[in-house]
């Protein structure tokens, strides 16, 4: 067995090689158990408000049973359209109570992208912060949307607090656009027509669908992963399988400064987390630098998931140094490829080590992670998962061995079940259990993986292939370079050819200075041959860098 996983030998004291997806019958049976444990410790706090699990537990009965009043039934979807507040967990769990099907979505979507997106899944109700309510009015005749449910931003927070933060939202910052829906109702008023109903007994199967995830739809129209009880209890014990040996059971303080819509968050925190009575400090805003570093100063942190993009930020503010990081224990990047030169920093900076995981929302998401226990390593992806078999394949579908280049394929409990109203896409997909990621990636000899990049941001130059990660980490290391994406772009000679783009640390850099740079350390066929400056670069919700956005101009 070691010999077809040679992974497993590297598995850190403590980890165990395999998990029991089916220790809980439902995300419900394992919140439940959650609330009970753990009732008087804090859950998630926000803005100098703490809800402890009991509190969630109140309050997500009175929401679920809310919801089922206004007619809603077990199977329904309802979307979740917010930051990160104290109202979503609440919200999220009433709605996994009352049976109901959950529907991620990012509050930065466009009415097209809104409108898409409740017309694929078949929303009939919806929870959304005001200040993107404007949008939804403009779409909501056209979805099946009609139970809506507004929020804002100070609404759970002590009533002067409440007042004050409202106050300078909706007329100060002035972040809430006017609308006018019909038969809205506010969230605290759901919350009290709640108490006046309870909960039916529900039936709950693992295989069935309690999220539907929608995928950030930058390769083409955004496609809706069902995700199981089953694939998220799995995911679940597998992320706490590999942080058990450094938690400790009700102490730890998690920084949520990743979206809680996003699926990392979603299972690292609200799920993985709360499993071991962690308390999670909710970020509204991540790239609001100075409010993520004014958290991280009052808690004594412990667990910090997030982006590469976001470490780097932080690293890069006039005030981290001054952050007491000694409480740090675990650092995760994921949803990007953690570069060399920003983990090596943060390790630096904070004496811990940032390990690289990988997943997808595919994966519910976690596929692969780098051991916590101090052996991990620099520039890959780490181990799989527990219960987790990982391939690498040829384009001919040969399985493929050491060092050898090809795509990366999962097989695991945590794989969804399929995308929704999509059997195409899905078969496409899925074969015999095994799921297609599409990122290109290698295994090394004693089975540690690496991400080489994803198959369709590959560049051909001259029949090479060039893998825009590799040049984004060496010119991370060029001290002037705050920020790079690489892209490909049409060359009569060659196919194709190397642009990045930048965004300077130190003004002074020049274009000349940044391909001397990559002539030193790249072959002569990666060397970029053009370079553009920017202030900033497109990135998604999360901080992933949008290299189809910085591509797209070139085809005019």
């Amino acid at each position: 067995m070691t010999e077809e996983r040679p992974w497993l030998k590297h598995y850190a004291k403590g980890v165990p090689a395999n998990i029991d997806p089916d220790a809980y019958c439902s995300v419900v049976d394992l919140i439940e158990e959650n609330f009970a444990k753990y009732k008087n410790k804090g859950a998630f706090s926000s803005m100098g408000k703490t809800l402890t699990y009991g509190d969630i537990d109140k309050y997500s009965r009175q929401f679920g049973a809310y919801l089922l009043s206004r007619g809603l039934k077990p199977g329904d979807r309802i979307a979740l359209m917010m930051p990160n507040l104290l109202q979503y967990p609440i919200a999220l769990f009433g709605a996994l109570r009352a049976g109901l099907i959950v529907v991620n979505t990012n509050p930065l979507y466009t009415q097209r992208e809104m409108k898409h997106q409740f017309v694929d899944s078949g929303a009939t109700a919806i929870v959304i912060a005001e200040n993107f309510a404007h949008n939804l009015e403009k779409v909501i005749a056209d979805t099946q949307i009609n139970t809506v449910i507004v929020t804002s931003i100070g609404e759970m927070l002590s009533p002067i607090k409440r007042c004050l933060i409202n106050f300078v939202v909706r007329y100060i910052k002035r972040m809430v656009p006017k609308f006018e829906i019909a038969n809205t109702v506010r969230f605290r008023q759901a919350l009290k027509q709640g108490k006046a109903f309870s909960i039916p007994t529900i039936d709950r199967n693992p295989e069935d669908v309690i999220l539907l995830q929608y995928t950030g739809g930058t390769t083409g129209v955004s496609k809706g992963a069902m995700l199981t009880n089953r694939n998220l209890v799995a995911n679940m014990l597998q992320i706490r399988a590999v942080m058990d040996p450094v938690l400790e059971e009700g102490k730890e303080v998690a920084i949520c400064a990743l979206p809680m819509y996003h699926i990392f968050a979603f299972t690292v925190n609200c799920l993985a987390l709360s499993s071991k009575g962690a308390l999670s400090i909710l970020i509204v805003n991540a790239r609001d630098l100075n409010s993520v570093i004014k958290e991280l100063k009052k808690h004594p942190v412990s667990i910090f998931p997030g982006v590469n993009t976001l470490f780097n930020a932080l690293m890069n503010h006039k005030d981290f140094a001054s952050v007491d990081m000694s409480h740090l224990k675990i650092t995760v990047g994921g949803g990007m490829a953690v570069q060399r030169s920003v983990a090596e920093r943060w390790q630096q900076m904070t004496g811990c080590f940032l390990a690289e995981g990988y997943g997808l929302t595919e994966t519910s998401p976690l596929l692969c992670v780098s051991p916590l226990d101090g052996t991990g390593r620099l520039g890959t992806i780490g181990l799989p998962a527990p219960n987790t078999d990982i391939r690498i394949v040829g384009d001919d579908g040969t399985v493929l061995g050491p060092d050898q280049v090809g795509e990366l394929q999962a097989k695991g409990p945590q794989v969804m079940k399929g995308y929704y109203n999509r059997p195409d896409e899905t078969a496409r997909s899925i074969q015999d259990g095994w799921f297609a990621t599409g990122d290109i990636a290698k295994m090394l000899p004693d089975g540690f993986f690496q991400i080489v990049d994803r198959k369709k941001d590959m560049i051909l130059v001259s029949g090479f292939n060039v893998y825009p990660n590799e040049i984004e980490d060496v010119l991370a290391t060029h001290p002037k370079v705050l920020e790079v994406a690489a892209v490909g772009i049409p060359d009569e000679k060659s196919g194709e050819v190397v642009k990045v783009f930048i965004v300077k640390k130190d003004k002074s850099l020049t274009e000349k200075e940044v391909t001397d740079y990559c002539k030193e350390n790249l072959t002569n066929y990666k060397v970029p041959k053009s370079v553009e400056f920017k202030k900033e670069l497109p990135k998604t919700n999360v901080g992933k860098i949008l290299r189809r956005a910085l591509r797209e101009p070139t085809k005019a």
